[in-house]
C-alpha cells in the first residue's frame, strides 16, 4: 500500500484547538504516552470504532452523549454519532478510550513490550495469522511507538479484509440453503427421540407394575423355594436397571440434538438476514444495470435518445463531490450534452475545500457517492446544504451507472407528476 486512502493532514474538526497544544507523533513516543482517540487522525476512526467496539457497547455508551434512542436508533446511526464524538473530543471521545482500553488491557499490555516501529509489526503480523484482531488493532494505533507508516499498513491490511467479507456471502447462502434442510433433519430427529422415550417411559412403567404383580403373586406362593423368589428377584432388577440406562441414553441425546437443533437455528437465523441484505443490494445493483442499459439501446437507435436518458439534468446546475476521475469525466460530458450544468469537486483532497463552500449556494441538486467520499467533506457538506437550503442525495457508489439510475428516477417522476425540482435529501447510508 503506497498511499493511504485518506487525506493525512488534520481535519477541519479540529480546527477549534490550538496547534501549539496538540502533541505531535515525536512528543508522543518521547513521553511513551499512549495515543487517545481525539490524536489519531479522524480518517483512523471509522476502522478503529466499527472493528474494535461491538454495536452493543456503543447502544450503551453513545447515547449518553448524544439525543439518540438506544433502543430505536439504527447500528448506522450509533456508528456515525461514535464517530463523531471521537473526532469532537471531549467526554464522549474519553468514554471511548476508556472502553477500548477496558476491553483490551490485556493487548495493550503485550504490546508495550515493543519498543520500535518493527516490534510493532511483527506483533501485528501475529495477531492476523491467529485472527485476533480488533485487541492488537487499537493496541497498535494507541501505541507511543507507532508511526504513520505503521499505522497506514495496519489500516490498509484491515481494509483489504473486510472485503474477503462480502466475497464469502455467495458460500454462506449455500451453505444456508444446506442449515435449513439439516435443521429439519435434526428436528424430525429430535420427534422421533421425544416419541422413543415417552414409549420407553410407558414401557418402564409396565415393568414396574409387572414387578410388582409378580411380588405379590409370589407372596402367595407357601410352596416356591427362596432361591427361586431371589433368582426372579434379581432378573427383574436387572431388567428394570437396563430400562434406566436406556433412558439416561435416550434422554442425553435428545438434550444435545435440541441444544444442536437450536444452535443451527440461530446460524440460520443469521445467515437469512445476510441472504436479505444481499438481495436488497442485488435489486439496487439490476435497477442501476436496467437504467443504464436503456440509455445504452436507446442511444444506438436514435440520436438524442442518449440526452433523453437524462432530460431532468436540462437547464439545471449539479454538485458532484467525490467520485473517480474517469467517471467523473463521462458524467460530465453526458450531462453537458443533455444541457446541464456539473461541477466536479473532489472534496478536498486536492481542490480547495473553499471552491466548493462557494458552488453549493448556486446549485440545484447536491450528489455525492458515498463509497468516494470521507466523513469530514460529508459533514461540511450537510451543514452548507442546510444553510442555503439547497437539496442533497447520497448516490450508492460512484459509477455512471448509479448517476444514470437516480437521474432516471427524476425524470420518470417528474413526467409522471409534473413537479420540477429533486426529490427530498435522503439518508446516507453510509454517513448519515
Amino acid at each position: 500500500m503506497q498511499s493511504p486512502p485518506f487525506q493525512l493532514a488534520r481535519t477541519s474538526a479540529h480546527a477549534h484547538r490550538d496547534t501549539c497544544c496538540q502533541p505531535t507523533e515525536a512528543d508522543l513516543r518521547t513521553s511513551r504516552r499512549r495515543a487517545r482517540l481525539a490524536e489519531l487522525d479522524p480518517h483512523l476512526h471509522c476502522s478503529i470504532i466499527g472493528t474494535c467496539l461491538s454495536t452493543g457497547e456503543l447502544r450503551k455508551l453513545v447515547p449518553k452523549f448524544t439525543d439518540l434512542d438506544r433502543y430505536h436508533a439504527s447500528d448506522l446511526e450509533i456508528h456515525h454519532a461514535a464517530v463523531e464524538l471521537a473526532i469532537a473530543g471531549g467526554a464522549g471521545a474519553k468514554a471511548l478510550d476508556k472502553a477500548l482500553d477496558e476491553r483490551y488491557a490485556g493487548a495493550i499490555r503485550r504490546f508495550d513490550a515493543a519498543r520500535d516501529p518493527a516490534a510493532l509489526l511483527d506483533l501485528w503480523n501475529e495477531a492476523l495469522k491467529s485472527g485476533d484482531i480488533p485487541p492488537a488493532y487499537w493496541a497498535l494505533m494507541s501505541h507511543p511507538h507507532a508511526t504513520i507508516d505503521v499505522r497506514q499498513s495496519a489500516f490498509g491490511e484491515l481494509h483489504m479484509l473486510s472485503h474477503l467479507v462480502g466475497a464469502a456471502n455467495r458460500a454462506d447462502i449455500r451453505r444456508l440453503v444446506a442449515l435449513e434442510a439439516e435443521n429439519q433433519a435434526l428436528k424430525d430427529k429430535v420427534d422421533r427421540q421425544q416419541a422413543r422415550l415417552v414409549e420407553l417411559s410407558g414401557e418402564r412403567d409396565a415393568s414396574v407394575r409387572q414387578i410388582r404383580e409378580q411380588a405379590l403373586h409370589i407372596d402367595r406362593k407357601p410352596d416356591a423355594t427362596t432361591a427361586q423368589l431371589e433368582a426372579e428377584v434379581e432378573r427383574l432388577r436387572e431388567k428394570a436397571d437396563d430400562a434406566e440406562r436406556r433412558l439416561a441414553l435416550h434422554t442425553s441425546r435428545r438434550e444435545a440434538a435440541e441444544q444442536r437443533a437450536q444452535q443451527e437455528e440461530d446460524e440460520t437465523r443469521a445467515l437469512r438476514n445476510k441472504l436479505g441484505e444481499a438481495h436488497a443490494l442485488l435489486k439496487v445493483v439490476q435497477a442501476e444495470c436496467a437504467a443504464l442499459e436503456r440509455a445504452t439501446l436507446d442511444a444506438a437507435d436514435q440520436p438524442d435518445a442518449r440526452r433523453r436518458a437524462v432530460e431532468w439534468v436540462s437547464g439545471r446546475r449539479i454538485v458532484y463531490v467525490g467520485g473517480r476521475p474517469n467517471s467523473n469525466a463521462v458524467l460530465k460530458s453526458l450531462v453537458g450534452a443533455a444541457g446541464g450544468e456539473l461541477i466536479v469537486h473532489d472534496g478536498g483532497i486536492e481542490d480547495r475545500k473553499g471552491l466548493l463552500a462557494a458552488a453549493l449556494p448556486n446549485a440545484d441538486v447536491v450528489l455525492f457517492p458515498v463509497d468516494c467520499i470521507d466523513h469530514d467533506s460529508m459533514n461540511m457538506l450537510k451543514r452548507v446544504c442546510e444553510r442555503h437550503g439547497v437539496e442533497y442525495s447520497p448516490l450508492r457508489t460512484a459509477s455512471v451507472a448509479s448517476f444514470v439510475e437516480f437521474v432516471a428516477r427524476l425524470t420518470a417522476s417528474t413526467q409522471h407528476r409534473r413537479v420540477s425540482g429533486p426529490p427530498p435529501s435522503a439518508f446516507c447510508l453510509r454517513h448519515g
